[in-house]
C-alpha cells in the first residue's frame, strides 16, 4: 500500500449520531405544545413555573423519543417500502432493531422521572399515562382504522394537558377542544398525504382509509377548529389582542389545507420549519395571544 494511499473508516460517532437521528429530534417540536396552557395562563414569567414548564417539555421530548424508536423497530419491514421512511435510521439498517428497542424502553422510563423533578405525582402520572398510549398505540391501535386517528390526538391533547399539571392551572374547555381538533386536523392530513403519495402501501391502515375520507374529516376539524376559537376569542377575552388573534389563526389553517392538497403534510413538523407563511403565522399568533394575557 503507498504511503499516500487512505483507508476510510467510519466515525466512532456514526452509530451515536445515527441513533439521534432515529430519536427524531425535529419532532420535538411538537413537544412545544406543553408550554401552551402555560402561556394561555400568563404564568411563563413566573421563573418557577416556567422551569416546572421546561421540566414538562424535556420529559415529553424523552418519552416521544422513545415511543418513535419502539414505533420504528415495530415498522421498520414497512417502512423499508416507503419512499421517504425507507431512510430513517431503523429501516436503513444504521440502528438495530435490538438497539431502538433497548433505548426506546430506557428512554420511556426515564421521562417520567424527570417530570417527577417537578414534584408531586401528577406530571409523572400525566407522563406516564402518555407513554402508556404510545405502546398501545404502537402494539395494536394503529392497526384499527378510525381508532388511530384518535390516539395520535390523545397524544396531542395530553401534552396539552401536561403542561397545565406541570405549573398548576386549570384547563378549560375550550382549550381541549380546539387542540383536540386541530390534532385530528394533521393527524388526517397526515394519513391523507401518505395515502397519496404511497397508495397505503407503507401502513396497513392506510388501506382502509380514502382520500376523499380523510379529506372530509380535515375539513370539517377546520371549520370546527375556527369556530370553536372565535368564540373563545371573542367571548372568553374581551380583549382587541385575542380578537385580531383570529386572523393568523384562519390564515395558518387555510395555509395548512393548501398544501395539504399539493401533497404535503406527511411531516407536519416539516410544514412548521420549512414553509416561510407557516412560520409567519404561527409567530404572529403566539405574539398576539401573549399581548393579550400580558398587557
Amino acid at each position: 500500500m503507498s504511503q499516500g494511499s487512505v483507508i476510510a473508516r467510519p466515525s466512532a460517532a456514526a452509530p451515536f449520531l445515527a441513533l439521534f437521528r432515529a430519536a427524531r429530534p425535529r419532532h420535538w417540536l411538537k413537544n412545544l405544545l406543553v408550554l401552551a396552557a402555560p402561556l394561555a395562563a400568563g404564568v411563563l414569567a413566573d421563573p418557577p413555573r416556567l422551569g416546572a414548564a421546561l421540566l414538562a417539555v424535556v420529559a415529553f421530548c424523552l418519552a416521544a423519543s422513545g415511543a418513535y424508536l419502539l414505533n420504528d423497530a415495530s415498522d421498520a419491514a414497512a417502512d423499508r417500502l416507503h419512499p421517504r421512511k425507507r431512510a430513517r435510521p431503523i429501516a436503513a439498517g444504521a440502528v438495530s432493531v435490538r438497539l431502538a428497542r433497548i433505548t426506546g424502553v430506557t428512554l420511556l422510563l426515564l421521562a417520567p422521572g424527570v417530570a417527577a423533578i417537578t414534584g408531586g405525582w401528577r406530571l409523572p402520572a400525566v407522563v406516564t399515562g402518555y407513554a402508556a398510549l404510545t405502546l398501545a398505540y404502537t402494539a395494536w391501535l394503529k392497526h384499527v382504522e378510525v381508532v388511530d386517528l384518535v390516539a395520535v390526538m390523545g397524544c396531542h391533547v395530553i401534552r396539552a394537558y401536561a403542561g397545565a399539571v406541570a405549573v398548576a392551572v386549570p384547563v378549560t374547555g375550550w382549550f381541549l377542544v380546539v387542540v383536540s381538533l386541530a390534532a385530528l386536523q394533521l393527524v388526517a392530513a397526515k394519513r391523507e398525504a401518505e395515502l397519496k403519495n404511497t397508495g397505503g402501501g407503507s401502513r396497513s391502515t392506510l388501506t382502509l382509509y380514502t382520500p376523499a375520507y380523510l379529506a372530509q374529516v380535515r375539513i370539517m376539524c377546520s371549520g370546527a377548529i375556527v369556530v370553536t376559537y372565535c368564540l373563545w376569542a371573542l367571548n372568553a377575552h374581551a380583549n382587541l389582542f385575542f380578537g385580531l388573534s383570529i386572523l393568523p389563526l384562519l390564515l395558518m389553517v387555510l395555509r395548512h389545507n393548501l398544501l395539504v392538497e399539493r401533497g404535503a403534510g406527511e411531516e407536519p413538523e416539516e410544514l412548521a420549519l420549512r414553509d416561510r407563511p407557516m412560520r409567519v403565522f404561527a409567530l404572529a399568533l403566539v405574539a398576539l395571544v401573549g399581548l393579550g394575557i400580558y398587557t
